[in-house]
């Protein structure tokens, strides 16, 4: 009897060991991957995805740490069942040879067209400028960088939308006076270029990192970061981008930290966000990481929580796929970049 009792104990603690008494997971996540195992670099950050023809792709910063001259854009693609091992493609190298920091890649694939890769080049975010490179082949080989002219800087963290027009939207910021936010636009993929005028002055309403959904009506909404405020900040749009109404808080906590929207091809609205706030513009816990929904860009209910654990989970992107599949990347812990695909049908 001691023997069977014993032995009891023994399954029932395994049992435990093994976390199969443990909630069952979201059913809404399909996959939870890092991209890679064996880091490239120290640390990265700012991952970008996009859908080619025949891949994933993803994008980020890595190198010694954020602001190092040594920081170059590093992408890597999903054909299959992997991930593959990350291939810089950009670094800051000056023609005088020194190097300066890459930042914020932004990948955009253009209908039956090319994949363009935005990036930054800089001291930092006040003086950094815009580039790009272009992909003929899904990101196998890349063009010599193209910088963008004095005043643009292409999207600043989130990814542009094409509009019916055949413009492309641009979501973008500037820190050099102020934390304020833009919107540029160019109808030729990026050989030339319009802005608008800053829709805010920054002094109370700091904001950066917009990121753009479609609305009824032919309407925009822009989802922004905010700095000072504590909680997501917005602006509308009823002119196809061209002028916008002044920043308004939402209801939506933000810790000064990154986020990213897409709108579903059912109307329905996605974020991905830290749903914390912050202390007086110095920031807050980068974590818990949680995806939201919303059938109208005002009232959201929760997806998915993606991390809740101690860490730094941040500078979220978020797609919609041919298939209809969310995909999201982000920032795992400053050392990897973290890939998760979310079915909507199951909110």
């Amino acid at each position: 009897m001691k023997i069977i009792t014993r032995s009891l104990s023994l399954v029932i603690l395994c049992l435990f060991s093994l976390d199969l008494f443990a909630q069952p997971a979201n059913p809404a996540i399909l996959r939870s991957e890092l991209i890679y195992e064996q880091p490239p670099t120290p640390e990265c950050h700012a991952s970008t995805i996009a859908e080619t023809p025949n891949a994933l792709v993803a994008a980020w910063f890595g190198g010694e740490y954020e602001r190092h001259p040594n920081v170059g854009i590093w992408v890597s693609s999903r054909t299959g069942t992997a991930w593959s091992t990350p291939v810089e493609v950009a670094t800051g190298a000056q023609p005088d040879g020194k190097r300066l920091p890459c930042w914020n890649p932004v990948l955009f694939q253009a209908p039956k067209g090319e994949l363009i890769l935005f990036y930054k080049v800089g001291p930092s975010p006040s003086t950094w400028w815009g580039l790009l490179k272009r992909s003929k082949d899904g990101g196998r080989t890349w063009s010599e960088a193209e910088r963008l002219p004095e005043g643009i800087v292409g999207p600043i963290k989130n990814k542009p939308v094409l509009l019916a027009s055949g413009v492309l939207l641009c979501p973008s910021s500037s820190e050099d006076h102020n934390w304020r936010v833009h919107f540029e636009q160019t109808s030729d993929w990026g050989k030339t270029w319009q802005k608008t005028a800053p829709i805010n002055e920054g002094v109370t309403d700091g904001a950066i990192q917009p990121s753009i959904l479609f609305h009824p009506n032919g309407q925009l909404q822009a989802l922004c970061r905010s700095q000072k405020v504590g909680f997501i900040l917005e602006t509308w749009s009823k002119d196809g981008g061209k002028s916008w109404s002044p920043l308004q808080k939402t209801t939506l906590l933000n810790p000064n930290s990154g986020t990213d929207a897409v709108t579903l091809k059912d109307g329905r609205q996605v974020l991905v966000y830290n749903p914390v706030g912050n202390k007086e513009g110095h920031g807050g816990a980068r974590t818990p990481l949680d995806v939201a929904i919303s059938d109208d860009g005002k009232t959201w209910k929760t997806l998915a929580v993606l991390e809740n654990e101690p860490g730094e989970f941040s500078y979220p992107a978020v797609i919609q796929t041919a298939d209809g599949l969310i995909h999201v990347t982000y920032t795992w812990k400053r050392k990897r970049i973290k890939h998760v695909v979310l079915d909507p049908k199951r909110a």
